[in-house]
Formats: C-alpha cells, sequence, structure tokens
C-alpha cells in the first residue's frame, strides 16, 4: 500500500499554549489569516465574556460588548506593539466597553409570580439538586465575602490561567511574582469563610 501523501501544513500555534499560542495567532492574523482569528476569539471569549459579566451587564448586552471588543482587536491588529499582551489588552478594553456611558445597562424585567408559574422547569429533582444547590449557595456567599480585588483576582486567574499571569498581573495592576500568593491568600480565606458556616463537609 503506498502511503498517502498531503500537502496540509500544520498552523504556526500547533502545540503551542498561553501567550505563545496568542502571539502565534497574533502574527498570523495581521497576514489575513482567518483560522488564526478564529483561534484567538476561540481561546479567549471566556475571559472577555467573564470581564463583561464581572462588571454587572446583562446576558445580551455583555455579548455586544464581546463582539465589540473582537471587532476593534480586528481593526487594528498593527497597532498592538507585544502580542504576548493581547491577554491583558482585551481585559483592559472589555472594561472600558462594559462601563462605556451610553447606557449599555439593562434593568432586568421583573418576573410576576403568574409568569413564573407556568414556566416549565429544567431542573432535576430534589434531593440531589437541593444538596448541590446549597453547596453553590455556600460557596458563592464565601465567594462574595472576600474583599473585591480578591474576587476579581480569583476570577481572572480561573480564566486565563497560570501561563497567563503576566496578563493578570497588567490588568490587576500588580507585580507578576505576588499574583500567585496573593490568589493563595485570598483561597485560603474562602475556605475560612467556607469552613464558618460549615461549608467543609
Amino acid at each position: 500500500m503506498t502511503d498517502v501523501q498531503t500537502t496540509e501544513v500544520d498552523p504556526p500555534w500547533e502545540g503551542l499554549t498561553g501567550a505563545e499560542l496568542h502571539a502565534a495567532c497574533m502574527e498570523a492574523a495581521r497576514a489575513g489569516d482567518r483560522q488564526a482569528m478564529a483561534k484567538l476569539v476561540d481561546e479567549l471569549t471566556p475571559l472577555v465574556w467573564h470581564v463583561a459579566r464581572a462588571n454587572g451587564l446583562d446576558r445580551q448586552v455583555a455579548e455586544d460588548v464581546v463582539q465589540t471588543v473582537w471587532l476593534a482587536l480586528f481593526s487594528q491588529l498593527d497597532k498592538l506593539r507585544d502580542p504576548r499582551a493581547l491577554a491583558a489588552w482585551l481585559i483592559t478594553t472589555t472594561r472600558r466597553e462594559a462601563t462605556h456611558p451610553f447606557g449599555r445597562r439593562i434593568q432586568p424585567v421583573p418576573l410576576s409570580d403568574e409568569v413564573a408559574e407556568n414556566l416549565p422547569s429544567t431542573q432535576p429533582a430534589p434531593e440531589e439538586e437541593a444538596i448541590r444547590a446549597d453547596r453553590d449557595r455556600r460557596v458563592w456567599r464565601a465567594f462574595l465575602r472576600l474583599p473585591t480585588r480578591c474576587q476579581e483576582l480569583l476570577r481572572l486567574t480561573v480564566l486565563a490561567g497560570r501561563a497567563e499571569y503576566r496578563a493578570v498581573a497588567e490588568a490587576m495592576r500588580m507585580p507578576r511574582g505576588s499574583v500567585g500568593p496573593t490568589r493563595g491568600r485570598c483561597l485560603d480565606s474562602m475556605r475560612d469563610l467556607l469552613a464558618g458556616e460549615g461549608g467543609d463537609r
């Protein structure tokens, strides 16, 4: 049997992760590679989405902000000097868009008892769901009792990952070397809060 020959070449970001992946995709995107643009969107939209939602935007407005941020990036690809700073640029730009002064925030529509009663339930049944919901409530209650800076740091490090500590440090305006230790202290505080209300069971 004759081996099948292929001319398909692996993209330059194949096998890369974190900032190196973003840099390779940025360089290819600057040359007009749409696959590279799609890869960037796929990799970093969760981070952009989180920052938008963390600024108090509802789902619809957050979607608008996410699209605006990506359009802003792709319209000025050549102006971003350091591709490795992409995550930090996205965080900063999303924050700015999320606090734009032109009435992006939409007030939630009140849900009447009548409407609520007629909505079909999508929740799984009783006992396991009750246990899960109680655990989630305790975790979120503890999280929301942390200082705002701790909350933001934990959110960003979860979404950006360890490979992007530099981006997180730039976004938080703190030394890169202090991101890990500060994150550890925030997690310890959260564990203490959970333990204090029986959340360690």
